[in-house]
């Protein structure tokens, strides 16, 4: 990875888009730590560093809500909308089709439909966080409510506005690579406390080499499942055109193993926050005790068998929503492609289906686990399980290894000579 980035700093379209990225970070940091006015801060960030909930948004907005600042929401309400936009696209037909054969004008229609969604959620959101940190505000007057409202709103927005200027001027996905630098920063907080922690013997020494080992051995799986991959045998038909022949090759489709990445345990994330972002204008409601309260407390029992299977559903409908069998199958038959011992069209459809099919739920089961062993792990002791959880480290991995990818294919296309010189 070292040697990719060498190499990749010779090249100065490429330098400036690694430069500009780094310095979206800068920008990105600096609002996590410009704060909202008309709130006690060190009485929210006591209250946050409990976890939770709490502990989870701290996490993806890379310490902006123990700060209380203007990216205290981070690009969390963009990830919602997303979600909606996804699930109702699958229920209706003319945003299916505005999906899949929209072309570049439906993609910028689906994301402008995103960003009004973003806007919306980010003030139902805001509000939200207002009615968490009710007790601490300077007033409960309206318009202290309303300026702590309109600056984390605004945030939130100028947070999605960098995220996808950091798509189009960076290096990889800039939504991702702001989930992954928050993760990153938390980082050092969760060993300080860690070593703090055994310092005052509230964790054992054993405990705390427990967890590294475990997060060692995590690290390895996690990095065995992104990298792992199924190869489906193809082979092109010799076609005669003239005096030559064309075809004949072999090949393969790879089917990776992990085909969602992070985003089944992000979009269950967030799933689990929204119910309690929505009943804490009614904190004293039945739904919010019995029902909202487990869902985001880690610790419980409900919240990780609900994360559990979320974690599976998203799996699943990710992968079907991006890997389309037929198409692949209508491809392979159009340029005489075809898979050894399966019948081309239908049948090969069918048959990658069922590939996909035994990859998705081992893989689900897989990524379930490493969200949820870690809580369960760590729930009795007094240190956040978020920053060395499966979580932190799936997202980590996940980005940097697509980015570094990214990076490669870029310097690739830079160095291609052709057949020309």
């Amino acid at each position: 990875m070292f040697e990719t980035l060498r190499r990749a700093f010779r090249l100065p379209e490429l330098r400036n888009r690694i430069l500009f990225t780094l310095m979206m970070f800068v920008v990105i940091r600096l609002g996590t730590y410009i704060p909202v006015p008309g709130i006690d801060r060190a009485a929210v960030a006591q209250l946050v560093g409990k976890g939770g909930f709490l502990g989870l948004l701290d996490l993806f907005s890379g310490g902006g809500i123990a700060n209380f600042a203007i990216f205290s929401l981070s690009v969390l309400p963009y990830i919602n909308a997303s979600i909606i936009i996804e699930l109702l696209g699958s229920v209706i037909p003319a945003l299916e089709e505005l999906r899949k054969e929209g072309g570049k004008e439906g993609q910028r229609k689906i994301a402008k439909y995103t960003r009004y969604l973003t806007l919306g959620l980010a003030v139902i959101e805001s509000f939200g966080v207002v009615a968490i940190f009710r007790q601490y505000l300077s007033s409960t007057g309206f318009f202290v409510k309303l300026l702590i409202v309109l600056s984390l709103t605004a945030g939130a927005y100028i947070v999605l506005w960098l995220g996808e200027v950091m798509t189009e001027r960076g290096i990889g996905n800039g939504v991702s690579l702001i989930i992954f630098a928050g993760i990153v920063s938390r980082i050092p907080v969760g060993v300080a406390q860690a070593f703090s922690l055994t310092r005052a013997k509230s964790l054992s020494v054993l405990g705390l080499v427990g967890g590294i080992l475990g997060a060692i051995v995590l690290l390895l799986l996690v990095l065995f499942a992104y990298e792992g991959e199924r190869k489906v045998p193809v082979q092109y038909a010799k076609r005669i055109v003239g005096r030559k022949v064309y075809g004949g090759q072999s090949t393969y489709i790879p089917l990776k193993l992990v085909q969602a990445g992070v985003l089944p345990i992000i979009f269950a994330s967030t799933v689990l926050m929204f119910p309690a972002t929505v009943s804490q204008f009614w904190s004293t409601s039945w739904f919010y005790v019995h029902v909202a309260q487990p869902l985001t407390s880690s610790s419980t029992l409900t919240h990780n068998v609900v994360f559990f299977f979320l974690i599976i559903f998203f799996t699943y409908f990710y992968t079907e929503i991006t890997y389309d069998p037929t198409k692949i199958a209508d491809d392979l038959k159009k340029y005489g492609g075809y898979v050894p011992g399966v019948r081309p069209g239908e049948a090969t459809a069918l048959y990658i289906k069922n590939v996909l099919d035994r990859i998705v739920l081992p893989t689900a089961v897989f990524l379930a686990f490493l969200a949820i062993v870690p809580n369960i792990a760590m729930r009795n002791q007094q240190i956040s399980a978020f920053a060395f959880g499966g979580t932190s480290l799936l997202i980590i991995i996940g980005v940097a290894l697509e980015t570094v990818q990214e990076i490669e294919a870029y310097m690739m296309m830079r160095h291609y000579k052709g057949f020309m010189k």
